[in-house]
C-alpha cells in the first residue's frame, strides 16, 4: 500500500486558458479513503485521471509512496480504476472478467483462480462466476468492476463515480459495502463524486474543489461544522445551509429589521456586507416578537423529523428558506412561523471574499 501526493499538479488543455486542474496540493495517506467532490467541471474527475496516468500532468508531480509517477503510463504505476460504466467485457464470464488483466500479466492459472475466489467471496458473487454480464444487475455488474480491481492488488485504488447509474437505494447499499470493503482491505482509495451525501458517508476525508481549485479539505463532519467559505457552507449539507444577507453590526447581524445573534470572533472581523448562513436544523421556533417570519410554503414530512419550506418578505433573506422540526409537529401550508437561532450556530462569511469569519 501507499500514500498519494499531489505536489502543485495542473492539468490546462491545449487551446485553453484557465487550467482545469489549478496547483492541487493534497496529501493522502496509506490506507485512507479520500473523496473528492464538487459540481460538474470543478476539476475532480480530471484530477483522479491525473493520478491514473488518462490525463497529462502540465506543471508540479504526483507521487505514489516515494516514487514519482507524474509522466509514468497508467501500466507502471500499480492502480486499479473502477469506471463509472463498469466496462465489462459482454463475452467474457464474471471470472473471465475478473481475470483478465491478471492473464494479461501472465500470472500463474492457480494463483488466477485463487485471487478471484478470493475477491468473490469479498463481494458475495460466488454464485456468479459462471454468468455473463447482461445476466447481472447493475448492482452486480459494479460489484465485478471492484472485483476485477481487488483481483490486481493495487496500491490505489480510483473510482470514478461508481453508483452515478444504480438507482437510489441501491446506490446507498453499495455506497455502504465499497466503504466497508475498503476499510477490511486497508487500500488507499480515491473516490470521485459529484453527490456531498455520498462524501460525506464514505470519505476519512472529502476534498471538496470548484473550478479547478481546491477550496477546502477535511473530515465530514468538520466539513458541515466549520466551511472555510460561502462555497463550501452552500455546498455541504443537504438540504443546503440557509444563506442569508446581512449587515454587521454591533454584536450581531442586522438582517432587515431583524438581529440575529453572531459569536465574538465574528463580531469582531465583520464589517458592512456579511453572509450568515444557518442549518435548517438550527433554527429554533419562538414566538411572534422575537424571530424571523417565515411563510410555510411545502412541509416535507419525514417520520422522525420534517423539513418545512418557507419563504420569508424580509429583506436579505432568499427565495426559500429551510427550517428543520420535530417529525409530527402540526404544521401547515401559508402558516407563518417565527425563527430565531444561537450565535454558536450561525456561520458568518465575508460577502465579497466568501472567507469564514466565524470562530
Amino acid at each position: 500500500m501507499a500514500s498519494v501526493t499531489f505536489d502543485r499538479a495542473q492539468r490546462l488543455y491545449p487551446g485553453a486558458t484557465v487550467p482545469a486542474v489549478n496547483e492541487l496540493s493534497l496529501e493522502i495517506a496509506d490506507g485512507e479513503f479520500m473523496v473528492l467532490v464538487g459540481p460538474s467541471g470543478c476539476g475532480k474527475s480530471t484530477s483522479l485521471r491525473m493520478l491514473a496516468g488518462l490525463e497529462e500532468v502540465t506543471e508540479g508531480r504526483i507521487l505514489i509512496g516515494d516514487r514519482d509517477v507524474t509522466h509514468l503510463p497508467p501500466k507502471e504505476r500499480d492502480i486499479a480504476m473502477v469506471f463509472q460504466n463498469y466496462a465489462l467485457y459482454p463475452h467474457m464470464s464474471v471470472a473471465e472478467n475478473m481475470a483478465f488483466s491478471q492473464k494479461m500479466a501472465r500470472v500463474g492459472k492457480e494463483e488466477r483462480s485463487q485471487r478471484v475466489m478470493e475477491a468473490a467471496k469479498l463481494l458475495d458473487l460466488e454464485e456468479y462466476l459462471d454468468r455473463k454480464p447482461k445476466a447481472l444487475s447493475g448492482g452486480q455488474r459494479q460489484r465485478v468492476a471492484m472485483g476485477r480491481a481487488i483481483v490486481r492488488k493495487p496500491q490505489v485504488f480510483c473510482m470514478d463515480e461508481p453508483l452515478s447509474n444504480l438507482d437510489a437505494k441501491l446506490r446507498v447499499s453499495t455506497r455502504t459495502q465499497i466503504a466497508a470493503l475498503q476499510q477490511r482491505l486497508g487500500v488507499t482509495t480515491v473516490y470521485v463524486t459529484h453527490d456531498q451525501t455520498e462524501a460525506m458517508t464514505m470519505g476519512d476525508r472529502v476534498a471538496v474543489m470548484k473550478d479547478g481549485i481546491l477550496q477546502q479539505v477535511d473530515t465530514p463532519l468538520n466539513l458541515y461544522d466549520r466551511p472555510q467559505n460561502l462555497f463550501v457552507a452552500g455546498f455541504i449539507g443537504s438540504p443546503a445551509m440557509n444563506l442569508v444577507a446581512a449587515k454587521a453590526a454591533e454584536g450581531g447581524a442586522r438582517i432587515g429589521g431583524y438581529e440575529v445573534p453572531i459569536d465574538r470572533t465574528a463580531a469582531g472581523k465583520a464589517r458592512g456586507d456579511i453572509t450568515v448562513g444557518v442549518r435548517p436544523e438550527s433554527w429554533r421556533m419562538v414566538d411572534a416578537e422575537h424571530g424571523l417570519p417565515i411563510k410555510v410554503t411545502v412541509v416535507e414530512e419525514l417520520g422522525a423529523d420534517a423539513f418545512i419550506y418557507g419563504t420569508s418578505d424580509v429583506e436579505g433573506v432568499p427565495s426559500q428558506v429551510v427550517v428543520r422540526v420535530e417529525g409530527r409537529r402540526a404544521m401547515h401550508k401559508g402558516e407563518t412561523i417565527h425563527v430565531t437561532t444561537d450565535p454558536e450556530h450561525v456561520h458568518v462569511f465575508d460577502t465579497d471574499t466568501g472567507a469564514r469569519l466565524s470562530a
